[in-house]
C-alpha cells in the first residue's frame, strides 16, 4: 500500500541472456579454405614442420591469450600445463622400448583423456596459488611452478624418466589412418585448433566470458556486484588448462618425445613470444604469433650463424613490440583504419 503523493518505484526486468555464437564472414570462409587446402599445394615438409607446429604451437599459446588478454592473469605455466598433459599420454600410453618398465601401455584415447584430466586439474591447482596475486606476482608464481616442474621432470627418474624423457611417443593409427603422417597430423591439429579457436570466441560472448572481462578491468566493482572473483578466475585457469593440454597432447606427437627440454624456461618464454607476437586481443593472435616464430626458429640459420639465429629471432620480437605493442594484430589494425580513413579524405584536408 502507497499512500497518496508517494512516488511509485518500477524495477526493471533483468535482460535476458542470450548466447550469441561467433559471427563468420568472408574472410574467415576465405582463411578456412586456405587451411583446408594448405597441404595439397605445399610440400610434405611446410605441411608438417609449418603447418602442424604452427596450430600445434598456437594452440597452446591461445590458452595464455585468454587468461591474459580476457582475464588479465598473464600465466608463465601455460607450457607446464601442456607439459603434463604431454607426459601423460608417454607415461600411460606407450614409448619406446627402453621406456616400458615406466609406460603403462594403455590404449591411446584411455591415455590421452586421462592425461587432460590431470592437466586441467593442475592447472585449476596452478589458480587456484596465483589468482590472489596481479601483475608481476603472478608471473612470478607460475613462472617458479613451471621451474619447479622442469627439475621434478629433470631429477626424477621413476616417473619422468629424468633427463632422458620418453622417446619415440608417436601418434596412434585410427580406422586404418596412420595419424603420424604429415596430411593426416596436420588436419588432427587443424581440427583441434579450430575447435579451439571457436570456443574461445563463443565464450567471450558467453556471460562467463563477458563477466571475466569485466574482472579484468574491474574485479572490485565486479565483487560488489555479487560476482565470485576468484571462482571465475580458477576457473579461467581451468578453461585455459584444458586448451594448453590438447595442444600438449598434439605437440608430443608432432616431436614425437618429450623431455625435461620440453618444458624447460626456454619454451616458457617461446610461448609468452608466440602469444605477445601475434597479439592477445584477438583468439587468432596467437596462431599468428606461432606461424611467424616457427618461420624464423626453421629459416633463420640460413639468414645468420647457426649459433646466433637466437639474435634474429629476439631482433624481430622486439621491432614488433616497439612499433606496435598489439602485435601483428595491431599493424593491421593500423593499416585498415588508415586505408579507411584514406578513402574519405581528400589529399587537401576535405571530406569527399
Amino acid at each position: 500500500m502507497m499512500s497518496r503523493g508517494q512516488a511509485a518505484i518500477v524495477l526493471p526486468a533483468p535482460r535476458e541472456i542470450s548466447f550469441q555464437l561467433p559471427r563468420i564472414g568472408v574472410r574467415h570462409l576465405v582463411v578456412l579454405v586456405f587451411l583446408l587446402a594448405y597441404p595439397w599445394f605445399a610440400t610434405p615438409f611446410f605441411t608438417f614442420q609449418i603447418g602442424a607446429q604452427s596450430l600445434a604451437l598456437g594452440l597452446i599459446a591461445l590458452s595464455l591469450t585468454f587468461l591474459g588478454g580476457y582475464g588479465g592473469m598473464v600465466s608463465l605455466a601455460q607450457i607446464t600445463v601442456a607439459g603434463i598433459a604431454g607426459y601423460g599420454v608417454a607415461i600411460f600410453g606407450a614409448a619406446s622400448a627402453a621406456d616400458t618398465a615406466i609406460s603403462l601401455g594403455w590404449p591411446w584415447w584411455v591415455a590421452v583423456l586421462i592425461s587432460i584430466a590431470i592437466a586441467t586439474v593442475c592447472a585449476s591447482f596452478i589458480g587456484w596459488l596465483s589468482v590472489r596475486t596481479e601483475g608481476i606476482y603472478t608471473i612470478m608464481i607460475t613462472l617458479a611452478v613451471g621451474v619447479a616442474f622442469y627439475y621434478l621432470c629433470l631429477q626424477n627418474y621413476s616417473v619422468f624418466n629424468g633427463f632422458q624423457g620418453f622417446q619415440r611417443v608417436h601418434a596412434p593409427t585410427v580406422l586404418g589412418i596412420n595419424l603420424r603422417d604429415a596430411l593426416p597430423f596436420y588436419y588432427l591439429v587443424l581440427f583441434w585448433s579450430l575447435a579451439g579457436y571457436f570456443f574461445v570466441k563463443y565464450l567471450l560472448r558467453a556471460p562467463f566470458g563477458i563477466a571475466l572481462q569485466g574482472i579484468r578491468d574491474n574485479p572490485r566493482r565486479m565483487n560488489a556486484l555479487g560476482f565470485n572473483v576468484t571462482a571465475h578466475r580458477i576457473a579461467a585457469y581451468a578453461v585455459a588448462g584444458v586448451i594448453a593440454a590438447v595442444g600438449g597432447v598434439l605437440l608430443v606427437w608432432y616431436n614425437g618425445l618429450i623431455g625435461p627440454g620440453s618444458v624447460g624456461t626456454s619454451w616458457i618464454i617461446n610461448i609468452l613470444v608466440i602469444a605477445v607476437l601475434g597479439g592477445m586481443r584477438h583468439p587468432i593472435g596467437p596462431f599468428l604469433g606461432a606461424i611467424v616464430f616457427v618461420l624464423l626458429q626453421t629459416f633463420a640459420i640460413d639468414l645468420i650463424d647457426r649459433e646466433r639465429f637466437n639474435l634474429l629471432i629476439g631482433a624481430v620480437f622486439l621491432v614488433i613490440v616497439l612499433f606496435s605493442p598489439d602485435g601483428l594484430l595491431g599493424w593491421w589494425a593500423g593499416i585498415r583504419a588508415r586505408f579507411s580513413t584514406s578513402k574519405f579524405v581528400t589529399p587537401r584536408g576535405g571530406v569527399r
